[in-house]
């Protein structure tokens, strides 16, 4: 029992560990960091996207929100507070 418990936990783990390779690249050639990066993390081994894939209308946002916020030279609490804001749809 506890072999097929392995077998199947095993199998379970190499799909999961690839999807976070593949999630984690993605991540890294966005630049993406902070809570932003953890959003496009759980999104992203959630089954929103893998490597290749199209975009999703959130992660564009994402993409676009992390540029501004890079191109405001945004740091700490207030890139944390102006992303939030940004990805929530809100004014900034």
């Amino acid at each position: 029992m506890a072999g097929a418990l392995l077998a199947t936990g095993a199998w379970a783990g190499t799909t999961q560990q690839e999807r976070m390779k593949s999630c984690n690249a993605d991540a890294g050639k966005q630049q993406i960091s902070g809570d932003a990066r953890k959003a496009f993390m759980k999104s992203c081994l959630s089954g929103g996207t893998t490597s290749g894939s199209k975009a999703t209308a959130q992660q564009q946002r994402m993409k676009d929100c992390n540029a501004e916020a890079s191109g405001k030279q945004m740091k700490g609490d207030a890139r944390k507070a102006f992303m939030k804001s940004c990805l929530s749809g809100k004014s900034n």
